[in-house]
């Protein structure tokens, strides 16, 4: 008589190995853009991964250079930003709206301190960066056409006003007192806001700036 098949134990606990690589993965990308927003790109790794509560082997592991780490911040903060703005537009169909909570998150998230490392660090037409960055102004661009379409937002205004103005308005960058200047920050850019509504008040100078006009900037 043949003995009966046993279940080995060992594939039931495959998925655990995984699930702790991704919470340290992911652990070490949080204390990453905390710190890059604090002190900079070029704080060592070692503070990371000590912020992290990970060794220097699981972050090396996980991230094997500078470069990487710091792309798959930026990517993160993209992705978590245009999300904001696709979860608005969902709940509540209103494109003005998903347009502040773009905003006012991007501020959340850095944004203004962690883009300008892309140019200064590495290949700013790597892949998942490319993908990252081209979600985010397909969705901005929709989310502004859909608000003109539907008289909420001046129609004089262009993506690349929108992205120069609330870069301005939620620095300074990395390093030089951002935590302090959080106070300030979401009730200036809600101003700003409020100015993009339609009707307008006023005749701005000048023509709406696209993003091709922030590429040859």
């Amino acid at each position: 008589m043949q003995a009966p098949t046993t279940v080995n134990p060992v594939q039931r606990k495959a998925s655990r190995p995984r699930a702790d690589a991704l919470r340290n993965r992911e652990r070490i990308v949080t204390a990453a853009r905390e710190v890059f927003v604090e002190h900079g790109p070029e704080v060592p790794l070692d503070e990371i991964a000590r912020r992290a509560g990970v060794g220097n082997a699981t972050l090396y592991r996980n991230f094997p250079d500078r470069d990487a780490l710091v792309r798959e911040v930026v990517c993160s903060v993209m992705d978590r930003t245009a999300r904001a703005a696709e979860d608005a537009l969902a709940e509540t169909g209103d494109a003005f709206e998903a347009l502040e909570r773009f905003v006012h998150v991007a501020a959340d998230e850095r944004i203004s301190a962690l883009c300008p490392m892309v140019s200064s660090t590495f290949d700013q037409h790597h892949p998942d960066l490319e993908a990252a960055r081209e979600r985010v102004e397909d969705l901005i661009e929709e989310v502004m056409g859909r608000a003109v379409a539907a008289g909420q937002l001046r129609p004089d205004v262009g993506v690349g006003d929108l992205m120069i103005a609330a870069a301005q308005l939620s620095r300074p960058p990395a390093g030089t007192g951002c935590l302090s200047h959080d106070r300030f920050v979401h009730r200036h850019l809600q101003l700003f806001l409020d100015g993009l509504r339609a009707p307008a008040r006023s005749v701005l100078p000048g023509t709406a700036t696209t993003l091709e006009d922030l590429r040859q900037a």
